[in-house]
């Protein structure tokens, strides 16, 4: 009997071990999965949180009401980053740029409270609030980015105060002024503003200043023909039938480049005007040499005038460049008159000369017949005795001396005529100084007229 009450009370106090052992180690495993998981728990709380709240939000909004209407006007504030400026067309009055697009403004009817202040939103909600209809008034065509997604991002916090951000791309208007081209510079401005919303409801201002708000990237300028010299903002109001309007401006200032036509038309321009100048140097009687040097020197500077014209819109009115050409082929051309005249005074100065010395070349070749007969008849015809032979010595010497007298005049008279006609032309002479120093006093006045004063910018503004 002692030994069964002994058994009975080891087996009670061995099945008290299990049990405490089993409990101890529910214990631990309780403990375990309840650290192990409230990060996750946290997690499916806050989106479980974040989702009550849009649902929240978007309950009852109205998406077609600007915020605050009827109480207050909606401020909207912009601010521009430039990644890429360019390219400019001169022919289309043009340029391109690709901006960060970014507005802010308050909606009082997405006010929340979470455990984030901002949330970071998808673009899809974009559409199922109340955006600004901005548009660009001087844009001839605009690209929103779609690849991958659509390029937008849309920040909503704690107040209600929106940030919407998107990505574009801009082909806007740039009028240019060209009187000064190529030594030109332009400002190529950027309008945007409300489309159907005058100033009473809705007005923007620089997020900024006016001097912040509008950046350029270091490496965005995409311009072979222009430096971009810098940039500024403003803004304007405009009335219209409607109402009043704001319009926020940007203008970015554009300095050309000059190198490109300098080789493509200054240095062929100069080039030719000193090759129709090369024909002064040439005899004047070589009058195939010098009419191809004036025909072909006109051709080139015609060719000339019309490719400059190419790359340019049809203004109407002269470019610096225009009046530069304009003066080389009148240089060229007046080579060629010049010729003109001169081989008009050539022809008819060596006619007159070789006919007046063909004229007195006959007569002093009858002389010694003339000569050589008087003296014989003389003789004859006066005296009928024995010849003197002192006398005849004394007129054969005479004769023979006037005969080496006309062999020379002949020489002379053969060879006078020669001499006129090889003669350098009077106005050739005056030609190779008179034309080379106009043209380089043409040259300095021009240079030093347009690369030393300071371009005028018509269209720029202050920034306000």
């Amino acid at each position: 009997m002692g030994y069964g009450i002994r058994y009975s009370s080891k087996m009670r106090g061995l099945w008290v071990g299990v049990v405490f052992l089993c409990v101890l180690c529910r214990l631990s495993f309780s403990q375990t999965a309840t650290t192990a998981t409230p990060k996750g728990n946290e997690l499916n709380d806050n989106i479980t949180i974040f989702t009550r709240i849009l649902d929240g939000l978007l309950d009852g909004y109205d998406n077609r009401l600007r915020p605050g209407l009827g109480e207050m006007v909606t401020e909207i504030k912009t601010n521009i980053f430039v990644t890429s400026f360019g390219p400019v067309s001169d022919t289309e009055m043009e340029y391109t740029i690709d901006v960060f697009f970014r507005q802010s403004w308050k909606d009082e009817r997405l006010r929340f409270k979470g455990p984030m202040d901002t949330l970071p939103l998808n673009n899809l909600l974009a559409s199922n609030i109340w955006t600004p209809d901005t548009f660009f008034l001087n844009g001839k065509k605009s690209v929103a980015h779609n690849m991958t997604t659509p390029n937008k991002l849309l920040r909503l916090k704690e107040d209600g105060t929106l940030l919407y951000t998107m990505r574009l791309t801009i082909s806007a208007e740039c009028p240019m002024q060209l009187e000064d081209f190529p030594m030109d510079a332009h400002a190529c401005p950027l309008k945007f503003g409300s489309y159907a919303y005058p100033m009473s409801e809705v007005v923007y201002i620089w997020t900024e200043g006016a001097a912040r708000s509008v950046v350029v990237a270091e490496d965005g300028s995409r311009l072979n023909q222009y430096h971009l010299i810098g940039q500024t903002a403003g803004s304007e109001e405009i009335s219209t039938s409607r109402g009043q309007y704001t319009v926020m401006m940007a203008h970015f200032y554009l300095k050309r480049k000059i190198g490109y036509f300098v080789i493509q038309t200054y240095m062929p321009c100069f080039m030719t005007v000193i090759l129709s100048q090369v024909s002064f140097w040439l005899n004047r009687e070589s009058v195939p040499a010098r009419t191809v040097f004036g025909v072909t020197t006109v051709l080139t500077m015609t060719t000339l005038s019309i490719s400059a014209r190419n790359s340019l819109p049809k203004v109407a009115y002269a470019t610096a460049m225009d009046w530069f050409i304009a003066v080389c082929y009148a240089f060229v051309f007046s080579a060629l008159i010049e010729f003109a005249t001169v081989n008009y005074f050539t022809k008819r100065s060596w006619a007159w000369d070789g006919k007046k010395a063909m004229e007195a070349q006959q007569p002093k070749r009858k002389d010694p017949l003339a000569l050589s007969k008087k003296p014989n008849n003389a003789c004859s015809a006066g005296v009928n005795y024995t010849p003197n032979m002192t006398k005849d010595t004394a007129i054969a010497t005479i004769s023979n001396s006037t005969a080496v007298q006309l062999k020379s005049g002949e020489t002379k008279a053969a060879i006078d005529p020669k001499k006129t006609y090889n003669s350098v032309s009077k106005i050739d002479k005056m030609s190779r100084i008179v034309f080379p120093v106009l043209f380089g006093t043409f040259n300095l006045v021009y240079w030093a007229t347009y690369l030393n004063r300071e371009p005028v910018i018509k269209g720029a503004m202050s920034p306000t």
